[in-house]
């Protein structure tokens, strides 16, 4: 296999298109390109880089299953042109999409309410992990500058922070897209997202202070409990008084809110 670099043999495969499949084709090669870096060799491609980019592109659906089928014809000239050791092809695989289902207000079920510190938190995260990006995709070159990369720990390491990054990047973004920001009043009468409830242990006699908060803003430690918990969902919704089972690790339990508010 000769040193051809992604740029070089994204140039030989558009001229190797004819009519009007050749402008889409060459787009989307040239967006892989750009992502995976126009100086990489093609010779260095591994499955690990086509499933991530597979990701990137997102679930099926036409649009990225029309995409994924002109990225996979490049993937295959690049093995029928012996610039890859093996078919890449396979490698990119999207994952299933299903159809969304609307709730009875016209909302996507996915919704999912957050605070809105724990979303400028997360958006917070999101810019850090964009910037990190940078630099590990540096590593990697760097990493790549030892020809002898089937057995390189550096790039392995570089490659293995990025698949965390990425997907790191990918959860939140799909966070950011569902979530809607608590709209209940901090001294609501009844337990939602945001709210402080002191609810007693019916069998114990403790009573605990927690704050219900999004999936993404739990910290036990904190007594901020997620909304999907075994007892913050147990307590949604809930008034002064009422009494409800909670089956919990630790066994059954039963409280009563005691008082809602801080």
């Amino acid at each position: 296999m000769s040193d051809v670099t992604l740029r070089e043999a994204a140039a030989l495969y558009a001229d190797s298109l004819r009519g009007a499949s050749r402008p889409p084709a060459q787009i989307e090669v040239d967006r892989f390109v750009e992502w995976q870096g126009r100086g990489q060799l093609v010779k260095q491609l591994r499955g690990h880089d086509i499933e991530l980019y597979a990701e990137r592109i997102g679930p099926a659906n036409p649009n990225s299953t029309r995409r994924a089928e002109q990225l996979r014809a490049f993937l295959l000239y690049l093995k029928k042109k012996d610039l890859t050791e093996t078919n890449l092809a396979p490698h990119l695989r999207l994952r299933k999409g299903g159809p969304k289902t609307k709730g009875a207000v016209g909302q996507d079920v996915g919704t999912m309410e957050l605070t809105n510190e724990g979303i400028e938190a997360l958006k917070a995260e999101l810019d850090s992990l964009v910037a990190q990006r940078v630099g590990v995709r540096k590593e990697i070159g760097k990493a790549m500058l030892d020809k002898d990369f089937r057995e390189n720990a550096p790039l392995d390491a570089a490659k293995d922070k990025q698949g965390h990054i990425e997907a790191r990047i990918r959860e939140i973004e799909a966070t950011l897209k569902r979530a809607v920001v608590v709209k209940h009043s901090p001294q609501s009468d009844r337990v939602q997202v945001g709210v402080t409830v002191h609810v007693r242990n019916l069998l114990s006699g403790a009573v605990n202070r927690f704050t219900i908060v999004g999936p993404t803003e739990s910290n036990a430690a904190d007594g901020r409990i997620s909304s999907v918990s075994p007892v913050g969902r147990s307590l949604i919704d809930c008034s002064v008084g009422d009494e409800v089972e909670v089956s919990a690790p630790a066994g059954m339990m039963r409280l009563r809110v005691e008082r809602i508010g801080e």
